[in-house]
């Protein structure tokens, strides 16, 4: 049986694969488990991005929390930081958030925070997903009645509560400067430009009128063509662009060039290394970072803790070890010291903050870190199984760590989802990575079988 839960909760097609039945079935599951690990009442609450499908998945996700007597508190369209954050500040016993990021608005995701504002571990999900087949073959738990069924509190405030919050992370000001903004059509909507000009920034607002359809349709982080073209349009300072539920933040300088995670952890880490403020001076990122975010980090007198791909396993090294700044190339990067999560808003107030205290520009930050070129090719094999020892991979592999030296690298990693081997190279000349890739790229077909 396929695992429920994915990378990042219960992700699917709206109405298809992702049902209001599953989603009641979910919030019942959830009520169950937090009831039997708290002495009161579960409040549960949710908050969720601009998809149409979002308050159908709202109502399932309330119902099932009612039936089995907990009591969800409704925050409306927030970030999903928000609700991390929002969990563990009121002590909620969890969290749920509605979305599915950065995904095209058919797709939804609901997906869970603790009591303490970190995704739920692995154990704890598996539990969730146990209770969930049980009660979908043969629900015989508890039903309350009379008084003790569930009840539904509305909560329009508590966005607001989040704002404020996100401010107080800020010590800088932005007077005089010129920013512009794009929401996605997403859950940042309403609340980063409030954040933005509270701090006295200029802001130009983009894709900031959702309509159900079109969170991320041609806009947000993954779409940055309408921004660049505002940003140089107006003469900006800076673009910022957030993903669909706002856990994420990329930016673009005053020309228009991609300051992407790598730079960002760069810009910032360069910031906390000047004032002491990076514990062992370490930064976490994942083996897709960039050689170039290595080499800058090193200039920089830093070091860099590297972890499997997903912010789960960045956030699970900081905490073990006590470091504050991780993240992905992605945008999606996490500030222990202001949150559990990854969050695109307090990410973007960190970039400007680290901007304003520098009296640079915008691309001479960028500038402290070179972006390596990346050539990434996907084998689509027959299988996966045994291709880390395999000689002719493994010495394929050493011959294309030979020939790029130091100044490059090679990663082959599996997909997690599909039957691909990805092939990734990197170095300072193009040329060179094409010739190196394609070697190893014939050698994974012959040995793994091709698709």
């Amino acid at each position: 049986m396929v695992r429920l839960f994915g990378t990042d909760g219960v992700r699917g097609e709206a109405n298809t694969e992702l049902t209001p039945e599953l989603a009641y079935h979910l919030g019942r599951a959830a009520t169950l488990y937090f009831g039997a690990q708290s002495e009161v009442r579960p409040r549960i609450l949710i908050g969720r991005d601009t998809r149409i499908s979002g308050e159908m998945f709202e109502a399932a996700l309330t119902s099932g929390i009612c039936s089995a007597g907990g009591v969800a508190l409704l925050a409306g369209v927030v970030p999903t930081p928000a609700v991390a954050y929002l969990a563990r500040e009121h002590r909620m016993q969890a969290g749920i958030v509605i979305s599915a990021s950065h995904n095209p608005f058919p797709d939804n995701g609901i997906k869970f925070f603790g009591g303490d504002g970190y995704k739920l571990p692995d154990a704890v999900e598996d539990e969730l997903e146990a209770l969930v087949r049980r009660l979908q073959t043969n629900d015989d738990a508890a039903r309350p009645t009379g008084k003790a069924i569930g009840i539904v509190e509305y909560r329009d405030d508590l966005l607001n509560q989040y704002i404020d919050y996100v401010v107080s992370t800020c010590t800088e000001r932005f007077d005089g400067m010129k920013i512009v903004l794009d929401c996605a059509n997403g859950a940042a909507y309403e609340a980063m430009p409030k954040v933005l000009r509270r701090l006295g920034a200029e802001v130009k607002v983009i894709h900031a009128l959702p309509n159900g359809v079109n969170i991320n349709d041609g806009c947000g982080s993954t779409h940055l063509e309408s921004l660049r073209r505002t940003v140089l349009e107006r003469g900006a300072d800076i673009g910022i662009a957030h993903d669909g539920d706002a856990d994420r933040c990329l930016c673009l300088d005053e020309t228009g060039a991609l300051i992407d995670g790598d730079h960002i952890l760069v810009a910032c880490a360069s910031e906390m290394i000047r004032a002491g403020r990076l514990p062992h001076k370490t930064v976490v990122t994942t083996v897709m970072a960039n050689i170039g975010f290595h080499k800058a980090i090193a200039e920089l007198g830093g070091r860099v803790d590297v972890t499997a791909v997903g912010d789960r396993y960045v956030l699970e090294s900081m905490r073990a070890n006590g470091y504050s700044i991780g993240g992905e190339q992605s945008g999606h990067i996490i500030f222990a010291e202001h949150a559990t999560t990854g969050d695109g808003l307090i990410t973007a107030l960190q970039v400007l903050a680290a901007l304003r205290r520098s009296g640079k520009k915008a691309s001479e930050l960028n500038a402290m870190m070179t972006t390596y070129p990346q050539l990434l090719v996907n084998v689509r094999v027959k299988t996966k199984a045994g291709w880390e020892e395999n000689p002719a991979i493994r010495a394929a592999i050493e011959e294309g760590e030979r020939v790029l030296g130091s100044d490059g690298r090679v990663l082959v990693r599996p997909s997690g989802t599909e039957p691909l081997i990805r092939v990734m190279a990197e170095g300072s000349d193009q040329a060179q990575l094409e010739e190196v890739c394609g070697a190893i790229v014939e050698v994974v077909k012959r040995e793994q079988g091709e698709a």
